[in-house]
């Protein structure tokens, strides 16, 4: 993967994140033009590297649906994480699990420790914008509200593309 594919994934992964942060939504474009990019990657290493991919990608798809159907995970997510596998190996993939996963488990652990820690603020007409988020988050953590998790598959993702220590 060159820099300039990394770089875009980097940016896709990002805007996903915020997305989801600030609207707990990830938009649908985000994930195409994620497993667009992925895909093209992979077939520039051969057609049975794209191959394995996909069957990989479709995996992760099938049983992070079933998680969603659960209501363990939102939609987005379930289309996030299985584009980004589409860009990588089986062993980079399986990378991207577990950071996700353990990105994923410290950022429940601040959800759950947030309604603790997190004063209460009231969202001010014309405040700046951090504020206005802290404000929500501080309101969204409060009432137990959805985890982004967007945020944890794009640090899983990011890890993954720039590879983690060890691999």
């Amino acid at each position: 993967m060159t820099s300039l594919h990394i770089t875009l994934a980097v940016v896709l992964l990002g805007v996903a994140a915020w997305r989801d942060l600030t609207t707990r939504t990830i938009p649908d474009t985000v994930s195409l033009l994620l497993a667009g990019l992925g895909l093209l990657v992979r077939v520039a290493e051969g057609w049975q590297a794209a191959g394995l991919s996909l069957a990989v990608a479709l995996l992760l798809f099938i049983l992070l649906l079933l998680a969603a159907m659960r209501g363990a995970l939102g939609g987005g997510d379930v289309k996030l994480a299985a584009a980004m596998v589409l860009g990588l190996s089986p062993l980079q993939a399986w990378d991207f699990v577990q950071a996700t996963v353990l990105i994923g488990g410290m950022l429940g652990l601040v959800y759950l420790a947030g309604p603790h820690l997190v004063p209460r603020l009231a969202p001010v007409a014309g405040a700046a914008f951090p504020r206005r988020l802290m404000a929500v988050e501080a309101w969204r953590l409060r009432r137990c509200g959805p985890l982004p998790y967007g945020i944890a598959i794009a640090g899983g993702g990011i890890l993954a593309l720039l590879g983690l220590p060890g691999h």
